[in-house]
């Protein structure tokens, strides 16, 4: 049997927002295993997923760029180790000459972009090797996008930690930063439902059949309960099937529909996210180290 630490249980209560108790409970039963303890609370207590997505686990900023007629941007990740250091003036300055340097240069990947030159005439690397001494922390390019579009881009930092770009045609100015906020406050997965993997879906039908199957009724109405909230899911992970924030009594569809605009695509990065940091559980430490 794995053993249960604090630091498990409270990963698993940020994963679900559930309880101690039942997160501990579910560890136990789960052996350890985070992922089947989510699915196993997600069966027994109906929590949503996607809870994580809202995680952070690294520092750093995100920040973008686009060129002046709105047809060319960048969504750049630059992380580093400490909040303190995500502040520093030299560091924001860097993460923001990245961000125009994929516009202007389009490199394929981020090993191409630290080979690029900077208007100072070093490489990206060159730089990013002098601010790691400068500062005295690690800092790494974790990743960016490039948009080319023929319609109008829009971008949107919520602080420096989450940016949304946001590849659209039609409506005005405004109309595009009220989508991209929107995108970086509700966190869809993709705009439309045809753009949902079927692996996603068979996951959740999965878990939704599960948790049905515990009702007891007939299979027939299982099936239509399970239909339900796969269509109630659909429409709350997908841009055009939300209520957009700013009124909440419109989905994004029939907003855009309104102004005769369309989206064609998004990225939203959230700093650090997908990077696990090594939680260290001190009490538990201890109380080993007590026992030799």
């Amino acid at each position: 049997m794995a053993e249960i630490t604090a630091g498990m249980v409270k990963e698993l209560r940020e994963l679900t927002g559930l309880g101690m108790m039942e997160c501990k409970k579910a560890l136990t039963e789960s052996n350890g295993d985070l992922k089947a303890a989510e699915d196993l609370l997600r069966i027994k207590s109906g929590a949503k997923a996607g809870k994580a997505a809202s995680r952070v686990a690294a520092e750093g900023v995100v920040t973008s760029h686009i060129n002046v007629d709105g047809k060319v941007g960048a969504l750049v990740e630059v992380n580093c180790e400490t909040d303190f250091a995500s502040k520093n003036e030299d560091f924001l300055a860097f993460a923001k000459a990245l961000a125009q340097l994929v516009v202007e240069t389009n490199p394929a990947d981020t090993a191409a972009l630290a080979d690029a030159k900077l208007a100072s005439g070093e490489t990206v690397e060159d730089a990013r090797k002098a601010l790691v001494m400068k500062v005295g922390e690690n800092m790494t390019v974790r990743r960016f996008v490039r948009f080319q579009t023929a319609g109008k881009l829009a971008a949107y930092l919520h602080g420096s930690r989450i940016g949304v770009m946001l590849d659209c045609e039609g409506g005005d100015e405004q109309l595009g930063k009220d989508i991209a906020m929107h995108i970086a406050a509700s966190k869809p997965l993709c705009v439309s439902r045809d753009q949902v993997s079927s692996d996603i879906l068979d996951k959740e039908r999965e878990i939704y059949t599960a948790q049905a199957a515990e009702s007891g009724k007939p299979a027939e109405i299982v099936a239509k309960m399970v239909e339900g909230r796969i269509q109630k899911y659909l429409a709350e992970v997908t841009l055009l099937g939300q209520p957009f924030v700013k009124n909440p009594d419109e989905t994004v569809e029939k907003l855009l529909a309104s102004k005769k605009a369309k989206v064609n695509a998004f990225q939203m990065f959230v700093v650090g996210e997908g990077i696990e940091k090594k939680v260290t559980d001190y009490a538990a430490e201890v109380a080993a180290a007590a026992k030799v």
